[in-house]
């Protein structure tokens, strides 16, 4: 995610924008009715920690 979108702030990405950040990956090939509210907050997890 960091190196998809380095201009983006993940504290201030909220679920629905981190869904379509996710699904717009290149390599995303997962069904995106599988990414829940648990996914994306570990999503945004690893982000923040990739970011720091």
């Amino acid at each position: 995610m960091a190196e998809s979108h380095p201009d983006v702030d993940p504290l201030s990405v909220n679920f629905v924008k981190l869904r379509n950040l996710v699904m717009a990956l290149p390599d995303f090939d997962d069904v995106p009715e599988r990414g829940g509210e648990k996914v994306l907050e570990a999503i945004q997890g690893l982000w923040i920690e990739e970011a720091d």
